[in-house]
């Protein structure tokens, strides 16, 4: 089965008017267990700070279609890769421990709905090339929009 990786963004995706479609899409092919989805610590993390019902969402999401995995030494050093080699700045460190994670981890795909530092053409190529240089597989990298709803499904 697809594991894909599930950054913060996607939960709250379900609360955001321009994201609610195809996010509840996601989450409903979720539920059938088209793919098991993969989140982190850093995800626990984050969503501590998120709107209530964001966390809500997210903790009744039953165990069967979720699988959490954990920031690492490894992921961290390859976090700061991607800042080194200046896919992104300091400040996106959190982003790239979101693609670390789901890379060291061998997720098949990582969604986000966050355009500007994980889902863009050209930030996607400079952690590609930064994972093929250290060693790592090319991670694909889409919004909830790119994979939902089509005929071969997740």
């Amino acid at each position: 089965m697809m594991k894909i990786y599930l950054d913060t963004s996607v939960f709250g995706g379900v609360f955001d008017k321009v994201f609610k479609t195809e996010s509840d899409m996601l989450f409903d092919e979720l539920l059938q267990a088209k793919f098991i989805a993969l989140y982190s610590s850093l995800t626990v993390k984050e969503l501590v700070n998120a709107p209530q019902r964001v966390r809500d969402f997210f903790n009744q999401l039953p165990s069967y279609c979720l699988e959490m995995i954990f920031v690492t030494s490894e992921v961290n050093e390859l976090a700061q890769e991607y800042i080194n080699e200046g896919v992104v700045g300091e400040t996106s460190f959190d982003d790239c421990v979101h693609i670390a994670t789901a890379t060291v981890n061998n997720a098949d795909i990582l969604i986000s709905w966050n355009f500007k530092h994980i889902v863009n053409v050209f930030r996607i190529r400079g952690y590609n090339h930064v994972n093929i240089k250290m060693g790592y597989p090319p991670i694909e990298i889409r919004s909830p929009k790119d994979i939902i709803g089509y005929e071969t499904g997740i």
